[in-house]
């Protein structure tokens, strides 16, 4: 029911900036948690960040602490994730997602994720 649309995504030096946004369809978009996942080549989808229904909760994973923000507009049914300091290792296909609920405690965790995107490239060069 809820579909997600990347974009932002593109090439970019070591220790450049890019926004990524996620547009979501429908007129529920306040009543989901929205997280932002990457796949690398030859590795397992990771986490990144999450954001609460409201906004006012936020957890990112320990590799993307103090480099990247994630945000939401939900006039606009928008997600965005603010890269800072980009580094080559951030190079992956970015996803966005969606989920009902918000567990403190399992917020990493991809299978409790709803809806997916199809992803957006972002590459860092050294």
């Amino acid at each position: 029911q809820v579909q997600l649309v990347e974009s932002g995504g593109g090439l970019v030096q070591a220790g450049g900036s890019l926004r990524l946004s996620c547009a979501a369809s429908g007129r529920t978009f306040s009543t989901y948690a929205m997280g932002w996942f990457r796949q690398a080549p030859g590795k397992e989808r990771e986490f990144v960040a999450v954001i609460s229904r409201s906004g006012g909760s936020t957890y990112y994973a320990d590799s993307v602490k103090g480099r990247f923000t994630i945000s939401r507009d939900n006039a606009k049914n928008t997600v965005y994730l603010q890269m800072n300091s980009l580094k080559p290792d951030d190079t992956a296909v970015y996803y966005c997602a969606a989920r009902r609920v918000l567990y403190t405690d399992s917020y990493y965790s991809a299978p409790l994720y709803d809806y997916w995107g199809q992803g957006t490239q972002v590459t860092v060069s050294s």
